[in-house]
Order: structure tokens, then sequence, then C-alpha cells
């Protein structure tokens, strides 16, 4: 009975292999938008704050790959935890740190400057993913409802 339990649960949400490529799509439209935005005439606005909601979309699928069992809410909550704790880890300041901030990996990963603003894009990316999750799980039900 607890194996049907843990079937039901797995195909309750997308796969790992659906959620790692979710997570590259992410990451990917992160990437192109800090690469192009400015050049395609975006706002400064849609490329800082576009960033951040894709970085904290990106949390989210990477709890949910290492936490796959978890409930969705929780994942979320985690990834939220982490966002908000990498935000305030920026009021940190080492030498090395700082020098690590100002590669592209260090700006990418850590960022530079603190923001409130930058907590509210992540918790936005974050219920974005689970919308993307949720939509992922209802495609994957009626893929294997179809199958005979």
């Amino acid at each position: 009975m607890a194996k049907t339990h843990s079937t039901q649960r797995s195909s309750a949400a997308p796969s790992a292999t659906g959620r790692a490529l979710l997570c590259l799509a992410v990451i990917a439209c992160g990437l192109a938008l800090r690469r192009f935005g400015f050049p395609l005439g975006l706002p400064a606005f849609a490329v800082k704050y576009g960033g951040s909601l894709l970085w904290g979309t990106m949390v989210f699928f990477l709890v949910a790959l290492l936490l796959p069992r978890r409930p969705r809410r929780q994942v979320a909550l985690i990834a939220l935890g982490i966002a908000i704790l990498v935000e305030l880890f920026r009021l940190v300041h080492t030498p090395w740190l700082d020098a690590f901030r100002l590669t592209t990996a260090g700006a990418l990963l850590l960022g530079r400057i603190f923001s409130l603003w930058n907590m509210v894009a992540y918790a936005a990316g974050i219920v974005l993913a689970v919308a993307i999750d949720r939509l992922a799980t209802s495609l994957r039900r009626d893929g294997r409802a179809s199958v005979p």
C-alpha cells in the first residue's frame, strides 16, 4: 500500500527530467534577457527585475529537483527562504566575496546590490514556477490518460 502511495505521489509531479529541462529553459531565458534585453530596447526595469523573477523561478526548480517528494507548497517555501537568504547575504562584505561578486558568475549567483524589490521579484518568480509546475503536472497526467 505504501508503494502505491509513492507511485501516485511521483505521478502527481513533473518528472525529474521535465523539471531539469524547465530549469535549463529558465536559465537560458535569464541569460538571454541579460545579454539581449538592453540591445532589444527593453526597459531597465524589465531586464533587472525580469532576471530576478527568472532567478526565483530557477531556485524553485532546483529545490524541486533536490527534494522531489516534497509537496509543491513546501518546495516553494524552501525556495523563497533560499532566495531571501541569498539576498540578505548581499549585505555581507569581505574582500574575496566582493571580488567574486564582480565576476559574471558572482553577479549571476549572488548579485551585487541588496534590494527589497529583488525579494518581491523572487517571490513572483516562485509563484510563476509553481504555476508552470502545475501546468506540467496537468499535461503529464493528460498524456498518461490517453495512453491505453
